[in-house]
Formats: C-alpha cells, structure tokens, sequence
C-alpha cells in the first residue's frame, strides 16, 4: 500500500514521559488489513513526516492480529515523532502498512520460548506475548527478561505483573533505589545469572542495538545456536517497499526483508556499521 489511508485516534494512553500509545482507526470505517506481530505500518504526520512504527497490540486470532484498530506505541525522539506523541483522541494521521516480516509463530510451537527486550522494544513483543499468553499450551515454556534503564521506564509496567502469574517475568534496571526489588544492572547480567534453559529454546530479542549485540553473545554463551536467535532490526526506513534503498543492510532491506530476521541469516555483518 503506497497511499496513505486516514485514520483518528480513538484512545491515547501516555505510558512512560516522552512514550504514548495511540489506537487508531479508519476514519470511513472500512475494515483492516490483519498483520503479523514483529510487523509495522508507516505513520504520516501532516506537516511533520512519515515514520515506521512496529504494532504493539491488538485483538489476534493465531498468529494474525485482527482488531478494528491498530495499536501504535512510540517515543517522542525527533521532529515527526514529536508531532504524533502531541496527538489527541479525534486528531488525524496518515497510515500505510502493514509491512515487513514478523516474528516467527510458525516455529516456535513445543519450543521453549526466551522473550528478551530491552526499553522500547518492549512494544514489538507485546503482540507476540499475547498471542502466546492465549495459547500457552503450545509452548514447552516462556519466560521474558525485560531490562531499561531506570525502573520508571519499563513499558506496560501493570500488564508485566499480570504476566507473571501466569509466565516467568524477570526484570532488570540498570539503576534503580532501595525500592526496586528486581535485578539491577544490565539485562545480559541477569540472562547470565538466571541461565534460562537452552534446549529446545528460541530467543526472539528487541531493543537498542547495542543491547542486541550484547545479548545475543550471551545467548551463545549459554549455547544457544545462531538459528535459534531472532531480531528486531532498525533503519532508516522510508518507502517500505524495498525502493528507495535507504533501509538496505547487507543484502537485506529491513523494510521488506525484516525487520525480523534469524540471527543465522544477518551474522556476517551483524556487527559491521555503515551497511
């Protein structure tokens, strides 16, 4: 999809300072194109720009979302981003989507499944939680490791204490006071310390790229394979349709080809800048 259809925003929800939730829906009402968790639309803010946002919830049947709205959650880092982080319930946005590939449902039936994010990448796995959480008979387990940087910044703070009655919740800040009582320090630490179980796993992982760079070392560290990693990926996306090369990695467009990918397939240059 190349033109953008108008949407409002019927519910805004400021998560954290800087980070908002928008839902949003077709302002002529007509349905919605289902989408994959690990996928995203392009946002197009009138006068600001267009901005590739990753779904961060909605109604799901399996592995398809399908809701009579789309759920967006982003952070206010930039000009365009600003503008939609300012939006309030009746105001209008443009949205193209959805696109790319998501995370890999289809693999991870009787896996042990080893949720790792890092602050804002939180938002990515949330569909992908919840379609497991529904199903969870499935799954020979899940278990997410969710880190930031102070306690205040963790996203869905109320939902993350409902998970845990149900799954392995642990939590991880990299400073916090006297009165956190989860694990302090950087989330690779507490993957180390926890040492989640490795056979018959699949790590699926979102968040700055640095962090990514280092959890996947410790996740190899503690014998996970190179296929059994899967990552969010970033770039400078602009058209979504693989056209306009500036999200082009590698070989890869993270637009079209992502952003999800299987550690085993990127490695070669996982760790070289300016791709």
């Amino acid at each position: 999809m190349n033109t953008p259809r108008i949407f409002q925003v019927i519910r805004r929800t400021e998560e954290i300072p800087a980070t908002v939730t928008l839902e949003i829906q077709p302002c002529d009402g007509s349905p919605l194109v289902p989408f994959k968790p690990g996928q995203f639309n392009m946002l197009y803010q009138f006068g600001s720009g267009e901005v590739p946002i990753s779904f961060s919830g909605a109604l799901h049947s399996g592995a398809l979302q399908i809701s009579d709205r789309y759920i967006h959650t982003l952070r206010a880092v930039g000009k365009t981003t600003e503008a939609f982080a300012k939006l309030q319930i009746g105001d209008q946005l443009g949205v193209r989507g959805p696109f790319g590939h998501g995370w890999p449902l289809d693999k991870l039936a009787g896996k042990h499944v080893l949720i790792v994010a890092g602050g804002l990448g939180m938002a990515p796995l949330r569909p992908l939680l919840e379609v497991l959480l529904s199903e969870l008979e499935k799954y020979a387990g899940v278990q997410l490791f969710y880190g930031g940087k102070r306690p205040e910044e963790l996203l869905f703070y109320h939902q993350l204490q409902s998970w845990r009655e149900v799954i392995d919740v642990q939590l991880s800040a990299d400073r916090a006071d006297a009165n956190w009582s989860g694990h302090i320090g950087v989330i690779t630490q507490l993957l180390e310390a926890a040492r989640p179980p490795i056979n018959n796993t699949i790590a699926v992982v979102c968040g700055p790229e640095i962090m990514m760079r280092f959890c996947v070392q410790t996740l190899q560290k503690l014998g996970l394979t190179e296929d059994s990693i899967y990552l969010s990926m970033e770039r400078n996306m602009h058209c979504a349709i693989g056209h306009c090369g500036h999200c082009q990695w590698g070989p890869n467009f993270i637009c079209k080809d992502g952003p999800v990918f299987c550690y085993a397939d990127i490695a070669p240059w996982f760790y070289q800048r300016e791709l």
